[in-house]
């Protein structure tokens, strides 16, 4: 099922993308549930979806995130996939690099809810804070079900479904602060969505991912790639930490970076990201320069 958080004349609604993808059919939730986005259906846990209401044109709502505000921090992986753990490592922003390209362990970071807009809305980079914003496509993995301690071959069972993901750095301040929580943290560096959908609804072991930006394809993968699978990281992050509903996990970005590029291309305002990930949808949003 292919659901999505929109706004229908002012008004927050959940519903069920129509098979041709040209309609939504809110379902029929109290208003103050639907302001938590798809968390409403999430927190059903196991009780079925609600009914649904005559269906709307897409064209006449306005698409939000799918959780439009994250209850914790998004989790991330870094360096998932091959090809991109050793074009990062070359580039010379990798902070993590003295431990190999390839990491023996998934690496786990973090960037605030606050974060998270909606496709079509603009990402605002600002030149007195960073030049050097970058793009990341990412698969993105909701929790549907509390768990702590939990083994991999048992993870698929708590999760709800997966979305998109642009994982937006500032790679000056990755490497200025050692860490990657500020350059990955700023302002509207989260879009999201624009559609979320159930786990049984696409074969996360081969998806394919890719990222173009003004029509130029820069990222082409396949889920297929990944360094730890979904079931390995939900395992990782699992042991000590309890997994809650709603959770969000990235989980990772294939080669095709700006920053590997020789020089890098960086994102600039006027610029526009495009991701797809099959069975999924399209995560597309203009890049615009703050003011002075």
């Amino acid at each position: 099922m292919k659901v999505a958080t929109v706004s229908v004349a002012g008004e927050r609604r959940v519903g069920q993308i129509g098979k041709d993808g040209t309609s939504i059919a809110p379902f029929d939730l109290p208003l103050a549930e639907a302001q938590d986005g798809i968390l409403a259906l999430i927190r059903r846990n196991g009780a079925g979806m609600p009914p649904t209401l005559s269906p709307i044109p897409l064209s006449q709502v306005v698409i939000e995130a799918p959780i439009p505000l994250p209850r914790r921090n998004i989790f991330c992986v870094g360096k998932n996939y091959h090809e991109h753990a050793h074009e990062f490592a070359r580039s010379g922003f990798d902070t993590s690099v003295a431990n190999g390209a390839v990491p023996s362990n998934p690496i786990m970071f973090s960037k605030v809810p606050e974060a998270v807009i909606a496709c079509g809305r603009a990402v605002v980079i600002d030149p007195n804070v960073s030049r050097a914003v970058d793009y990341e496509a990412e698969l993105a993995v909701i929790v549907g079900k509390a768990g702590r301690g939990i083994e991999a071959k048992n993870a698929l069972d708590h999760v709800w479904g997966y979305t998109i993901i642009n994982d937006v750095t500032a790679r000056d301040l990755q490497v200025r602060y050692s860490q990657w929580l500020i350059g990955k943290s700023q302002d509207t560096f989260c879009p999201m969505g624009p559609f979320a959908v159930t786990r049984d609804d696409i074969d996360i072991g081969d998806t394919p991912i890719s990222c173009s930006v003004n029509g130029e394809l820069r990222q082409s993968s396949n889920t297929r790639l990944l360094i730890f699978d979904i079931p390995k990281i939900i395992e990782t992050l699992s042991a000590g930490i309890t997994l809650q509903p709603g959770d969000v996990i990235a989980t990772g970005t294939p080669a095709g970076v700006g920053v590997g590029f020789d020089p890098p291309k960086y994102l600039k305002g006027g610029d526009v990201v495009r991701i797809e990930i099959g069975g999924i949808g399209v995560l597309e949003n203009e890049i615009v320069e703050r003011s002075p």
